[in-house]
């Protein structure tokens, strides 16, 4: 909703907004249904083993994807994009990854993993994870065709072309980097399975952030932004007056200057 439709939102009495109140109720209720909907078909999509054996690096050395599942049954990898040389992660992908560390522990207690993966280095990876606090699994992916088999990186091919296969299409991204996440599974013969794979708007899901916003009159509040994202900083860039005090549980006003 834009500031101008925000100006122009009717108040009504108790009684009617009640009464609009349950009409959307309904609409909200056929999402559920939907969204449940959907979860099962996409878990009674078809499964395609992996046959490639996939090297990475993590902070205690060289891991295989079957050790990326760190002894659970299913892995949810999410595809960060930080590029070699990059000096910081993208700003998107770290606002997903804001989210991760309050998860591991809950999606651990349900037969899963959560692990991060990138194409830059580790001592690239390490660093900038140390900048933001964060303290989920990340390893890289460098010298690994892990990235391109999964739509997350341009080929030099592809970005002297100018569009590459991403999202299931071919089209324009402009950055050699792209976000995704994608799921897995391992039998007990240590078999593993590509499950899904998602990209884009796929991913607003996993952005508990997003999903707040949405109950709130001003919503996203996205409109005339270069691209919907373009707000989001890396969580130690955000002006003083929008820092989060934690010790006081309240958002910080800014300084006076009188």
């Amino acid at each position: 909703m834009t500031k101008s439709a925000m100006d122009q939102s009717k108040v009504v009495s108790p009684a009617e907004w009640l009464a609009a109140r349950k009409e959307l109720l309904k609409k909200e209720k056929e999402f559920s249904r939907l969204r449940d909907e959907i979860s099962e078909q996409r878990r009674e999509l078809p499964w395609e083993k992996v046959e490639k054996a996939y090297a990475f690096e993590g902070p205690k050395g060289k891991e295989t994807l079957a050790d990326l599942f760190g002894g659970k049954s299913q892995l949810i990898v999410y595809h960060f994009m930080l590029g070699p040389g990059w000096v910081e992660g993208c700003p998107s992908c770290s606002f997903v990854a804001d989210h991760m560390d309050g998860s591991v522990v809950h999606l651990a207690a349900r037969d899963v993993r959560l692990a991060v993966v990138s194409r830059a280095p580790l001592a690239q990876i390490e660093a900038f994870k140390k900048r933001m606090g964060w303290r989920f699994h990340w390893v890289s992916s460098n010298g690994s065709d892990f990235n391109y088999d999964y739509q997350v990186s341009q080929t030099k091919a592809e970005q002297e072309k100018g569009e590459a296969y991403y999202n299931y299409a071919m089209q324009k991204f402009p950055s050699e980097e792209r976000p995704g996440t994608s799921v897995f599974y391992k039998d007990a013969a240590g078999n593993i399975f590509h499950t899904y794979s998602s990209y884009g708007r796929g991913l607003d899901i996993l952005i508990g952030a997003y999903n707040w916003l949405d109950l709130t009159p001003k919503g996203r509040d996205e409109e005339g932004l270069k691209h919907g994202m373009a707000w989001v900083r890396h969580h130690d860039k955000y002006d003083d007056a929008y820092k989060v005090d934690v010790k006081a549980d309240y958002v910080q006003p800014a300084k006076s200057t009188d």
